[in-house]
């Protein structure tokens, strides 16, 4: 899972887009205690999500004509163009072109061969996530493909990605985890998932999705609905690994909860 530290290749920041923003702060706020500093003209509205005074994630305001309200994860790299042409050599392609924000650091907005929307930060001023492994904060990202060793070669060429094959206790199931190059197993931020296996995330088409840390996955989902989400995904007990389950706030943006066993 991701480290405090921030390492190339490693996921450094979330993003939601949601045609409400109000609303969906409303949401977070009440299921993760979330808090808003809002963006002013010159970053176009983006405002930043904090936990604690912590920061957790952005959000900005997308009209449903322009993009579906989805959450998006951004991997850091040390040169966004540079990142930029190994996109384009591996057969993916650019949705904007790399930019720099302020004196924040530099991005770039991307689709895998697949079709899975993913971001990039070059960092200057902000390094990315305040916090994580906590408690309302991120935990985990996963890949929905349909093809696993496909887009392990894709990563790992843009990104420099390792893999590694982890088998589901009680199970036949071999899960593909994914870390950057130079660590272990043990520096795992992620996995690839083929889309057939999950059924109501293959119905989305490829895309990240990323997890959330909570304190008890059955209280979260039901404060979820309370509050105006959906359960998505039954939450489910994974040996080993933790319980976990999905799912979409008022808007459609879905994302995953989870509560991790600790790590052996």
């Amino acid at each position: 899972m991701t480290s405090p530290t921030f390492s190339d290749g490693a996921p450094s920041w979330v993003d939601l887009g949601t045609p409400d923003l109000d609303g969906a702060t409303a949401f977070y706020r009440g299921l993760f205690g979330w808090d808003l500093i809002p963006g002013g003209p010159e970053v176009g509205g983006y405002g930043m999500l904090t936990l604690d005074g912590r920061y957790v994630g952005g959000v900005m305001t997308v009209s449903e004509d322009e993009s579906p309200s989805a959450w998006s994860v951004s991997f850091q790299s040390p040169d966004v163009a540079a990142t930029a042409a190994a996109v384009e050599q591996a057969g993916g392609r650019a949705a904007f072109e790399p930019m720099n924000v302020l004196d924040f650091g530099s991005m770039g907005g991307f689709t895998d061969p697949a079709g899975a929307y993913f971001g990039v930060w070059q960092p200057k001023e902000h390094p990315g996530f305040g916090v994580v492994q906590e408690p309302g904060s991120f935990l985990w990202a996963e890949l929905y493909t349909p093809d696993v060793p496909a887009a392990a070669a894709f990563y790992g060429s843009v990104l420099g990605w390792r893999t590694d094959e982890l088998e589901v206790e009680g199970t036949d199931y071999t899960y593909t985890t994914v870390h950057p190059a130079g660590a272990g197993p043990e520096a795992s931020f992620g996995g690839l998932v083929r889309m057939g296996d999950v059924p109501s995330e293959a119905a989305r088409g490829p895309h990240w999705l990323p997890y959330f840390d909570v304190a008890d996955v059955d209280a979260t989902v039901a404060e979820a609905k309370r509050l105006g989400g959906t359960e998505t995904l039954a939450a489910m007990e994974v040996p080993g690994v933790g319980k976990m389950a999905n799912v979409a706030d008022p808007y459609g943006a879905v994302f995953a909860v989870m509560r991790p066993e600790p790590r052996q």
